[in-house]
């Protein structure tokens, strides 16, 4: 091991995200804060990772070490060094590059040739008996789709029956957007350096990280007096916007909701969005949808106050509600867009989901008092742009989106993106893959739309709303597995998260 008697890397994540291209840019002068030089926070990388690299895998013997021809390489061979001079044998394999190394590469790859090692080219034949694997080939610089040799070798990296440890990034993985333009290392453990990026956490970031670490290389006092660009939230949050109750306070503080929707044949969608509105503590929830759906939701949950959508309701309902949800199951036929024309007049804090969004596709408009829930198809045609363009950079879509629509934009996947017209953003590192399924939006919508009731502002109520979805939906898959996890599921969870001195 590396002799130090603190551990140089973490596996409790920060919660602050930054650009990489502004971490790039800032790690000179950060260093020299500290009177560090760049070949030092090199240094402490490597050593990072090869402590990293121990902990995990204490019986590996023989280590396939790749490196690029920039500084993550530099990264792979302090790593390389560290684990040959531990008496473990090490392979390494490394591209040439049109250009020098630079300088604090140049220097790691002296270090290790002058301790015996060799460099082997990128066309070298890999051993058999390699149980280990340290990826430093590209990192955080990377803009587009990885070329030869670099591209072959990832992809037999992912071939190969050993795992693999990521230094900085996945090589692949877009940094800035957590797209895959081309391969991408399938990592099993990932360490970044100085500070999380966004990449590592949305996009198709789940599908290559594996298990995320972070090592700040000393700079955390440094980082602490800087401010973040976007904010990673989890359910240790949840306290910050969800107070406990005033003993004696009464159903008409916690806010009267309308929802509308559940047009004929849909009504699944809006039964779900109301219950997960009262489960997440609204005070009243009125829904107004289609006459065959009145008796099947009152029948299964008659805590809600139901009545058929038709021009004069929804007008009293519109001034009778404090807050309202459009959407869950309201088609794009005559009756829904009569009822998003009639909501567009009034002035009352709203958010739209599903039909509602591919209306307002169709009619564009910006306003300040709407949250918008779009899943990628939703954002595509919002955008008018294909799907792939979206997933592309979903950072940058949701700011278009925010542009165009004004608000608050709720941007779903797989790290969920919220972000505001003040520049706020924030990544919701929670949820799994059984979210993959139908139903799961329209609770999202009722939780969010509960919680707007309950007078939070819009962005605390989407932050808080993305959460709270994302642990329900993680704590049910603890315990019985992602594949058959229903959306109705998260109904009896939720209480336990929109009432967080619960888990104290």
């Amino acid at each position: 091991m590396t002799g130090h008697s603190e551990k140089q890397y973490c596996s409790s994540l920060p919660h602050s995200v930054w650009s990489a291209d502004w971490i790039r840019q800032a790690e000179p002068a950060a260093a020299a804060t500290l009177g560090l030089s760049l070949y030092s926070l090199m240094e402490r990388a490597g050593a990072a990772a090869y402590e990293l690299a121990c902990d995990r895998y204490p019986a590996s013997r023989h280590w396939l070490v790749l490196c690029g021809h920039g500084n993550n390489g530099g990264d792979g061979y302090v790593v390389a060094c560290l684990a040959r001079a531990a008496g473990i044998k090490v392979t390494l394999i490394a591209c040439e590059g049109v250009r020098p190394l630079p300088p604090e590469a140049a220097t790691a790859q002296q270090v290790w040739l002058e301790s015996g090692g060799e460099v082997l080219p990128a066309t070298s034949r890999w051993p058999e008996d390699v149980d280990l694997i340290i990826d430093g080939l590209l990192g955080t610089g990377l803009g587009a789709a990885p070329r030869a040799p670099y591209d072959a070798l990832i992809e037999a990296a992912n071939r190969a029956d050993a795992p693999v440890v990521a230094l900085d990034i996945p090589s692949g993985l877009l940094a800035e957007s957590g797209s895959v333009p081309g391969v991408s290392i399938r990592a099993a453990h990932t360490l970044t350096f100085i500070a999380l990026k966004p990449g590592l956490l949305t996009g198709q970031a789940r599908d290559w990280v594996g298990q995320l670490h972070y090592s700040t290389l000393g700079l955390v006092d440094w980082l602490a007096i800087q401010s973040p660009q976007i904010e990673r939230i989890t359910a240790g949050d949840l306290g910050r916007w969800l107070k406990p109750r005033r003993p004696c306070s009464h159903k008409g503080e916690h806010g009267r909701l309308l929802l509308v929707g559940g047009d004929h044949g849909f009504g699944g969608a809006i039964r779900m969005a109301a219950e997960a509105a009262l489960r997440s503590g609204a005070g009243l929830v009125r829904v107004l949808t289609h006459s065959e759906n009145i008796g099947p939701l009152l029948t299964a949950r008659p805590e809600l106050m139901v009545q058929r959508l038709s021009d004069d309701i929804l007008q009293q309902a519109l001034d009778w509600a404090d807050v309202v949800v459009i959407g869950p199951g309201l088609g794009q036929g005559d009756w829904g867009r009569n009822a998003l024309q009639q909501l567009q007049a009034s002035d009352k804090p709203t958010l739209w989901d599903a039909d509602a969004l591919n209306l307002l596709a169709l009619h564009p408009e910006k306003r300040q008092n709407r949250i918008i829930t779009p899943h990628p198809g939703e954002a595509a045609r919002l955008l008018s742009c294909r799907t792939a363009d979206i997933e592309s950079d979903r950072l940058l879509a949701t700011r278009r989106l925010v542009a165009q629509f004004g608000g608050v934009v709720v941007l779903k996947g797989a790290g969920t993106l919220i972000a505001d017209e003040h520049g706020q953003m924030a990544i919701a590192d929670v949820g799994n893959a059984g979210m993959a399924s139908g139903g799961m939006g329209d609770v999202l919508s009722g939780i969010i739309g509960g919680l707007l009731a309950q007078k939070l502002p819009l962005y605390d109520a989407a932050c808080a709303g993305c959460v709270v979805h994302g642990a329900a939906a993680d704590h049910i898959a603890a315990k019985q597995g992602t594949r058959g996890l229903l959306a109705t599921d998260l109904l009896a969870v939720i209480p336990h998260y929109v009432n967080p001195e619960l888990a104290k």
